[in-house]
């Protein structure tokens, strides 16, 4: 029998209490492993012991902030950290970027947008071994990097098919363009962010009918077979 995988270990370190308990509840529902601080020190001290997969790291933080917790993991690892924070500065998400944030996320948030960044920063730091997933008749064999539909094998580009996987990884959930922009082209692509629509229908065509990519108005882009 094999053995179940470990679930990832999370540090969610935010001292707004409301906040703090509805990411732990959330990402306990998730499958993760949570721990939790409410302050800067207490985070680099439960770092140490705990070695956690990944942290979701709040700015505004008493005593040391976010940045400076930052820095002070960087000096150690390269542990996936993403910043949550109330700034909506650019000069913040610059600073954070720099510090070597693997993400930033600005409050009010949307958990479910929240998880798939988590999620998309851990596999980039863990890649996986080949698996395949899949929907309807569409297959992505993850190692090998093929796509097939229906039994036929399709070519696409390196970045369509890096799009294909963000939406298998996540079928049936509408994914903002600010996220898909942040998963597949990263968090310090500057360019203009309609290449998602570019790349969207770039993907559509070379899936063919039916449709498998949905427009979701005001939500973004979803893996749907239409009603």
């Amino acid at each position: 029998m094999t053995a179940p995988a470990a679930k990832p270990t999370i540090l969610i370190v935010e001292d707004d209490a409301s906040i703090r308990d509805y990411l732990e509840l959330g990402f306990s529902y998730e499958g993760f492993r949570v721990l939790h601080a409410v302050s800067g020190s207490a985070a680099l001290e439960l770092f140490g012991k705990e070695a956690p997969d990944v942290l979701v790291l709040d700015v505004g933080l008493p005593g040391l902030d976010g940045f400076a917790v930052l820095k002070a993991i960087r000096e150690r690892n390269q542990t996936p950290v993403l910043m949550l924070t109330a700034r909506d500065g650019v000069e913040d998400r610059i600073a954070g970027l720099k510090l070597g944030a693997d993400d930033y996320l600005v409050k009010p948030f949307h958990f479910g947008e929240l998880v798939a960044r988590v999620q998309a920063i851990l596999r980039r730091s863990q890649p996986e071994q080949g698996r395949c997933l899949s929907y309807a008749d569409l297959s992505l064999d993850t190692s090998l990097r093929e796509v097939t539909r229906g039994g036929v094998r399709l070519d696409l580009t390196p970045r369509a098919t890096d799009l294909l996987e963000l939406l298998l990884r996540h079928p049936e959930r509408a994914l903002s363009k600010a996220l898909i922009l942040d998963s597949v082209w990263g968090s310090e692509f500057m360019g203009d962010d309609n290449i998602v629509e570019v790349y969207v229908r770039q993907l559509r065509r070379a899936l063919g009918e039916p449709e498998l990519i949905q427009t979701v108005r005001g939500a973004g882009y979803a893996l749907r077979l239409r009603a």
